[in-house]
């Protein structure tokens, strides 16, 4: 006779099996970046040396200086992620960062002749903050107008264009600075004074303002792309360019707009790092957009268009910043620091082969 020990165990079906692992595949998919700075983060204290019984890494002065290092890859991600939703990619902001930085430093410190169309010459001697910001921000827009407008207009693949455009800023920087760095004092008679909060840290010295430039730009771009029209069209564009164009959306406009933000955002990265230096040069700021595109992509982002999101790209800098640290402080040489980070992209994208096709 047959016990209760007897009965057979009921086996989970394969087909709820298969759906189980598939609900968890498009969860992992979902939040890979915060997984990946979760990690990112644990190797870091894990390997962090240890100084008078304390963890370097841990420390509040490290933390900081992690968090002002990122605002300027955070702040070209932001951009950079734009470009790429549509399906682009922008090689140039590089060269805007160190063009812009450097604008920004003659104009707080030279008096600058400008000749306007009708006007005539302007002179221009040791700007304010607001003006030169401004100014510079202006910069950034028409360079990625440029850029979305001769891709869209002569039908150029935006990687040629921009990748010119790196060139042409870059040479351009130079002219305008002589081949030489331009320091910025702010001893009287030098820069506006309040130029310097660019460079200051907040709450007791620990938030760099930097970050929460950063922070704020990526906020102001995630509820754009998230609740209005123009983010949706975005996607959309990313996603079926065809099918856009058909469905009335003005897919040129909109595309020559993502660069335009792209170049705003890559000029205030370049305000941002000539305040953190405390000059401008055309030798700086060489394979930050090689930053930018790794944190974007490492953040979950297609380079096919269409699927991304300003957080992903925000968490894919920290890991890139976070990763550098952790090898700075273990004095690993700089050779081998891109080694990693390539590695690193090179893993991302081979990630998006295996990605489901549910997950946004």
């Amino acid at each position: 006779m047959g016990t209760a020990t007897d009965t057979p165990i009921q086996s989970v079906p394969a087909q709820q099996i298969k759906t189980i692992g598939r609900r968890a595949l498009i969860f992992v998919f979902r939040f890979q970046s915060f997984f990946g700075l979760i990690i990112v983060f644990l190797l870091a204290v894990y390997f962090s040396p240890i100084r008078s019984d304390k963890n370097i890494f841990l420390s509040q002065r490290n933390l900081s200086n992690v968090a002002r290092d990122v605002s300027e890859t955070g702040i070209l991600a932001t951009g950079q992620l734009l470009v790429i939703l549509i399906g682009g990619i922008d090689l140039s902001v590089g060269s805007v960062v160190a063009l812009t930085a450097t604008t920004s430093a003659l104009l707080l410190m030279r008096t600058q002749t400008v000749t306007l169309p009708l006007i005539g010459g302007i002179e221009l001697s040791h700007l304010s903050a607001e003006q030169t910001i401004i100014l510079v921000l202006g910069l950034g827009l028409l360079i990625g107008w440029c850029n979305g407008w001769t891709s869209e207009r002569f039908r150029i693949p935006a990687f040629v264009t921009t990748l010119a455009m790196l060139s042409i800023a870059r040479g351009i920087a130079h002219i305008w600075s002589d081949n030489i760095a331009v320091p910025i004092s702010y001893k009287a008679g030098g820069a506006d004074p309040s130029f310097e909060i660019l460079h200051d840290r907040i709450y007791n010295n620990i938030i760099p303002v930097p970050a929460l430039i950063m922070a704020g730009g990526a906020v102001i771009m995630m509820f754009v792309l998230r609740y209005t029209a123009f983010g949706r069209y975005i996607y959309a564009i990313g996603g079926n360019q065809t099918a856009s164009r058909l469905s009335g959306l003005a897919v040129t406009r909109i595309k020559i707009a993502a660069f335009m933000l792209c170049g705003f955002f890559a000029a205030l990265a370049g305000i941002v790092h000539s305040a953190q230096l405390n000059q401008g040069s055309p030798n700086e700021a060489v394979g930050y957009e090689l930053n930018a595109i790794a944190a974007v992509v490492i953040g979950g982002a297609s380079l096919n268009g269409g699927k991304g999101t300003i957080i992903g790209a925000i968490a894919g800098a920290f890991i890139l910043g976070i990763l550098n640290n952790m090898l700075s402080l273990n004095n690993v040489e700089s050779n081998t620091q891109l080694v990693v980070k390539g590695l690193l992209v090179v893993g991302a994208v081979a990630l998006q082969q295996f990605r489901p096709p549910e997950v946004e």
